[in-house]
């Protein structure tokens, strides 16, 4: 990987030859060894990380070591960082980063959201302008778990026989918060417990069931599984089932990995073009990471690629 002159930002001239981008998996996934994003980036060397994170759909960048200022500039050169609906565990100096957390404060209470998103899911579908990329920085690891699971929506969706992908293309999805799956509140794998304030800040919305990915070209199953309910056009029943269809294909083995933390790692990954879940952990096993979402850059443009 090449990336710009030091004196434009990113890494110094004596560390390019030191960056390093692998493959994590034959599925999906791509790191980055040697960038430093606790200093500014050039605009060459930030298109190169996109290029990354556009070709690996999940993106790596090992050995960070960030404050909230710095972790939140580079969340910011994908667009404005839009806040959880959970408005709870917000971080004291940066209201951006949603702390994901099992610890507790010294008063006892969650000192951030723990459980959260534990089923396959894509952030902000039930937003009318959904998430283009999620970010995580690690600040604590578990001894055992905290691994989250990837599923490469791209591949899900160039497998399908030719009569399914003419059946669903141009199908609409409808979305609301929550885990179609599962919706007892009180279950460690439904959707994180909203307050009746938070409550009344989501409402139904309409994706595409199959969208043209902005930035790629291609093509991606779209919610699968998670907050889409079912079909316009059919009847609630046959709509929720062609969707579970749907998830059991996209959830197969064969495009699934799981991504295993390292303190220090900034992980990001495309949310049109994936499906993720985290993986529960012992509530006395401590695990902090810090996260930002970036909404798609605009909801016009991505509307008018995904009925290409």
């Amino acid at each position: 990987m090449r990336l710009a002159a030091p004196e434009h930002g990113g890494v110094r001239a004596s560390e390019a030859a030191s960056v390093r981008k692998r493959r994590l998996s034959d599925v999906l996934g791509v790191a980055l060894d040697g960038v430093d994003l606790a200093r500014p980036l050039s605009e060459a060397d930030f298109r190169e990380i996109e290029q990354a994170f556009f070709e690996g759909q999940v993106l790596a960048i090992k050995g960070q070591d960030l404050t909230p200022e710095q972790f939140l500039a580079f969340a910011r050169r994908f667009g404005p960082p839009e806040p959880h609906v959970i408005d709870t565990f917000h971080h004291p100096d940066a209201a951006d980063i949603l702390i994901l957390s099992n610890r507790r404060k010294p008063d006892g209470s969650p000192a951030g959201l723990a459980d959260g998103g534990t089923y396959f899911h894509t952030d902000y579908s039930y937003l009318q302008v959904p998430a283009r990329v999620t970010m995580l920085y690690s600040v604590e690891v578990p001894s055992k778990g905290g691994d989250t699971l990837f599923a490469d929506m791209y591949a899900a969706y160039d497998d399908l026989s030719a009569a399914m992908k003419q059946r669903i293309d141009g199908l609409v999805v409808r979305h609301h918060y929550g885990n179609r799956d599962d919706l007892d509140e009180q279950s460690r794998t439904a959707a994180s417990r909203l307050s009746d304030k938070q409550k009344d800040k989501v409402t139904w919305v309409r994706h595409k069931l199959v969208r043209t990915h902005y930035g790629t070209g291609r093509k991606a199953l779209y919610g699968v599984s998670g907050s889409s309910f079912d079909i316009d056009g059919m009847a609630r029943r046959e709509g929720a089932a062609l969707l579970d269809e749907l998830k059991r294909h996209a959830l197969r083995d064969k495009y699934v990995y799981s991504y295993p933390y390292e303190v220090g790692d900034v992980v990001l990954w495309d949310d049109l073009a994936t499906l993720h879940s985290a993986t529960l952990t012992e509530p006395d096993d401590p695990r902090t990471l810090w996260r930002i979402t970036v909404k798609e850059p605009c909801f016009e443009t991505a509307l008018r690629a995904s009925s290409a």
